[in-house]
Parts: C-alpha cells; structure tokens; sequence
C-alpha cells in the first residue's frame, strides 16, 4: 500500500508494510464554493452582526488591513480585491489604506512573498508592510487586560480610523481555531505581549489546544485585547484540502468568527471509534512546514487520536531549517521534556519558548519520532535520538517498535486534518 504525504512542495510517497491496521484520515471540508467572487461580495454586503463594510468604512479617510504571512495559506489575492473596492467607493482611497502582514514574531515576508501573499498589482498599488514584534516603539500601548497582559498593538494598524483583518479559519494548537483575533494578538502585537499570552500560565491550561474554543482562557484574553484595539470588521474564510474557499464569514469579529467556527465544526471534524496505538503524519507541506518550528502543530494536532504512550511519527522537510534564533538556541540546549518544562516554571518567558513548550507536553505522554532532513542532529539537542533526514530510516524506527496488528492512524494532510478519537 502506498500513499502520499504533504510534504514541501511536491510530497512524500510512503510505502507502507503489511501487517498493521491502517486508519487513513483525509481533511475533511465543505466542497469549494462554485461562485467565490459573488459569496464574498455578499458577505460584504450583507456581514454577520454589522453593517456592510461600505457603510463602516463611510466618512473614514484611512483604513489598516491586518492578513496572514507566508506561513499561511489565506487566499488574500482573492478576498483582498472587493474588500479594497468597497473602502474606495466609501471614500477610502488606495493611499490611505496600510496593509499589515501579521508576523506575530515570524520573520518578514520579503518582496517576492509579499507579491504571493496581497498578489502582484495589490502589492504595487497599496502600502504593504511587516509587522515587527521586536520593535516596542513601533507599537501602541492600549493598558492591561483583565488577568494583566499588557496590550501593544502596531500603531500603523492603531492609526487608522477602520481596523480591519483578514484571515482563515483552522484548528490551533493553542487558541482552539484561527482566524479573527489572532491577525491582532499576536499578530500586530509587541514581544511583550506576545510572551505574556504563551506563558506557561496559558500555555497548560487544558483547553488551551486544537478545537476548544468554548472557556479556552487564551481565546477569551485575544478576544479581550482585539477589542481594545478596536477591531472593527474581518473576512475570513474556511479552505478545503487543495486550499479552495468553502465557506466565507464577514462581520462582527465577534459573531463572524462563531459562526466560522461552527461552520468548520459541522463539515470538517472526523472521529475514531477509539485512539489508535501509533499514528504517522506531517506537518502539512509548505509552507507550514518551512520551519521545524511550524512543523510542531502536526505533532500537537495528531496527538488527540493516539493513546497515552502511542508512537508519533512527523514527516516534515523544514526547507528553512529550526526557525527564530531563539528557538533554535533552545532546542540545541534541550536536555529532554520534563526537564524542559520544569525549566520554565519560575523562569522569564523567551521568545517562541511556547511552541516547544506545547511539544514537550505531548512528548511526556507519547514516543514521538521525527523526520525532519533540513534540521541536523546536532540542532535538536537531545531530541536527536529521535530525528531522522531519511525517510526510510525514520520509517523502519516507528514501525520496528510497534507490535503485529497495531492500530495506525494516517494523516497526510498533518494539522489541516481535523480529527478525534472518541
């Protein structure tokens, strides 16, 4: 049996032995829509819980965009150009509007990524630029929360009279679903802020993680934030395997982003009967897989479909190596997962500490392998017993420890499958 994963740009096809139980789970989505331009158009006309953006945007000389980086496949080319139609009928002209990719702490998109993620006459036409966390000048202070985390907002998206985002809706390993509030926090947020969100104090609350949205403490701090930053309208959308639209949600940040998230709930979650003993996965291809660093959400999105001490294995190129400087110190200091998470207890928070934090926490319940050939050995500290740059390797150490007959779950699609076991 034979099949293929998303991995970089082409994918990975996997020859499976015989022997094992396969359970292959394929994303699951609502088929592409037929007439994208006419649904879109109509949703901003015709928004959930606001007035049309036509309206919104009346009387209003400026407007600030936040969208999606490389790192995500927002279909901006598309829902950017009747956006930007609907704010220069109201007045808003292409000079007062700022495009904000929302970096969060990623790094820059340069001109060329620039160019895939507004397309090339938007780009041309419009201010389009980074977001740059490290930079506390640059940011807006807005006061604290309620539990306290201090809110810098970009100010280039502060200033402007309508505040925009426009994104996509997935599950997150932290946040539940994606989407709406993250384009603000952390996306135009300051590092400051950021690490205060992806401290450990929310970063182990139990609903923290892929599709828990209801009393997740993370959602309900992002949502308080983005109001104070004034979040006034965002479009998002829901995607299916090959990254067509199938669903369009405009509105209310609030109401819009619900009801995107019910949406993807009812056509996309899939169930096991029960948790399977291993299961094999990726970390979606590119782009999510540049990084070692993004890789990590196949691991965390997998793990709610294995049993306590199953085996993982994650299939990801990482063309672009670890990832920030930071979190590749980190990893080649990692010394193993309890010790990893005891460290950070009383200890400041570093940047992108959360990522591999959350990774820890999946690494003490399961036997997680990785092939992951753009990062060395050396790179991944002691999480190098682990990691393989071969893929047969890395295949012949998963299935040589699993038993005759063992259950195992297939996911080639890594994080952007939606799945459960009951």
């Amino acid at each position: 049996m034979k099949i293929r994963f998303a991995y970089g740009k082409s994918g990975l096809e996997i020859a499976l032995p015989a022997g094992y139980e396969y359970h292959e789970l394929r994303s699951r989505t609502a088929p592409a829509l037929v007439s994208v331009q006419a649904v879109i158009e109509a949703a901003l006309d015709n928004p959930i819980g606001c007035a049309p953006l036509a309206g919104l945007a009346r009387g209003k000389r400026s407007a600030a965009i936040s969208v999606c980086d490389i790192t995500r496949p927002a279909p901006n080319a598309i829902t950017l150009p009747p956006l930007l139609q609907r704010l220069r009928q109201a007045g808003i002209p292409a000079e007062g509007v700022t495009i904000l990719i929302a970096t969060g702490l990623h790094r820059p998109a340069t001109n060329d990524e620039i160019e895939r993620i507004v397309g090339p006459r938007i780009a041309s036409e419009y201010r389009v630029v980074n977001h740059d966390a490290r930079l506390p000048a640059a940011h807006r202070y807005l006061g604290r929360s309620r539990r306290g985390t201090p809110a810098y907002i970009d100010e280039r998206f502060m200033a402007a009279d309508l505040h925009i985002t426009l994104g996509f809706i997935e599950q997150h390993l932290m946040l539940g679903f994606s989407g709406g509030r993250k384009l603000i926090v952390p996306g135009l947020a300051a590092q400051e802020t950021i690490k205060t969100i992806h401290s450990p104090r929310f970063m182990r609350e139990p609903l923290a993680a892929e599709g828990s949205i209801d009393n997740n403490p993370l959602h309900a701090e992002l949502l308080e934030i983005a109001a104070m930053a004034r979040h006034d309208f965002l479009l998002d959308v829901t995607l299916t395997q090959s990254r067509e639209i199938s669903g369009v949600f405009a509105g209310h940040p609030l109401a819009a982003h619900a009801e995107g998230v019910r949406f993807l709930n009812a056509t996309s979650l899939q169930t096991l009967s029960r948790p399977v003993d291993a299961v094999l996965t990726s970390a979606a291809g590119y782009p999510l897989d540049l990084t070692f660093y993004q890789s990590i959400k196949g691991v965390t999105a997998a793990q709610h479909v294995v049993k306590p001490g199953g085996a993982m294995l994650l299939l990801s190129e990482c063309a672009e190596g670890i990832g920030s400087p930071e979190f590749a110190r980190m990893l080649a200091a990692f010394q193993g997962y309890e010790r990893f998470l005891d460290s950070l207890r009383e200890a400041p928070v570093e940047i992108d500490q959360w990522q591999l934090e959350k990774l820890a926490m999946a690494g003490l319940k399961h036997r997680i392998l990785y092939c992951t050939p753009g990062v060395s050995r050396p790179q991944l500290g002691a999480m190098a017993v682990s990691a393989f740059t071969q893929p047969q390797e890395a295949l012949a150490a998963f299935f040589g420890g699993l038993p005759a007959g063992a259950r195992v779950a297939l996911i080639p699609d890594g994080p952007y499958t939606f799945a459960r076991a009951l």
